[in-house]
């Protein structure tokens, strides 16, 4: 029979926990010895072990004071849910490890090798290198948030811009970032492309990509921050799709 700062000291918690499991119901109160301290046993190292082990599984207090009661069966199957639960935070902490390895090495994300093509493609097209820089930007951006969606919306805009009447009008695009917000030149780009854009996906705006529907609105929003003519235009171009 031990004092609880040996048992403490013997499982690697603060005698301070372990009152706190007695409070909340995890680790019965062994009564008090002639000499007023409260003695352990082996069963209770071995109960303060367990709980130990699934707090640092980040199992909740709760869920640990009710498998107490659980039948064998049943704290097996609980054990074989936590450990796939642990598995897939590895595998989380381990994506998230290699991000942090490519942003010390400068590499902010990686793009698949069409994207690349594409991007090259934009320069010969005479874009400027602000926008290709700004389209690249936005591109890993999706790719990173949302691989699942992110090639459908990508080999739209490739198959947009592969129309040569489509590719002036984001030309004009481009070339309106200087532009004043007011300026009238605006409003005539803007009628442009909002027929363009009915006449490609019918009434209304773009079609929605799955899940991630708000991948047009987080570009568009990123586009907008770049100019005040541009945040403009995308006004200009809402109100005559809305029309």
């Amino acid at each position: 029979m031990i004092t609880i700062g040996q048992l403490a000291k013997y499982v690697g918690v603060s005698t301070k926990t372990i009152r706190v499991y007695h409070d909340k119901g995890l680790l019965p109160e062994p009564a008090r010895d002639a000499s007023g301290y409260r003695r352990y046993g082996a069963d209770d190292a071995i109960d303060l072990i367990k709980i130990r082990t699934l707090t640092e599984a980040g199992v909740p207090l709760a869920r640990i004071r009710d498998l107490r009661s659980a039948t064998d069966e049943e704290f097996q199957q609980a054990l074989r849910e936590i450990d796939d639960a642990l598995t897939t935070r590895i595998d989380a902490l381990r994506a998230t490890r290699g991000r942090l390895h490519r942003l010390a090495a400068g590499r902010l994300g990686s793009l698949p090798a069409e994207v690349g093509a594409h991007l090259e493609r934009l320069a010969r097209w005479g874009f400027t290198p602000r926008w290709v820089d700004l389209q690249r930007d936005l591109w890993i951006l999706v790719f990173a948030t949302h691989p699942d969606d992110a090639t459908a919306l990508f080999q739209d805009q490739a198959e947009t811009l592969a129309d040569p009447a489509l590719r002036q009008l984001f030309l004009a695009y481009d070339s309106a970032h200087d532009l004043d917000a007011d300026d009238p030149r605006l409003d005539d780009l803007a009628r442009r492309i909002a027929e363009a854009t009915r006449q490609r996906y019918g009434p209304g705006e773009m079609p929605e990509l799955g899940t991630a529907s708000e991948i047009p609105g987080l570009i568009q929003s990123t586009v907008n921050a770049a100019s005040p003519a541009w945040q403009r235009l995308d006004t200009l171009i809402r109100r005559q799709l809305d029309a």
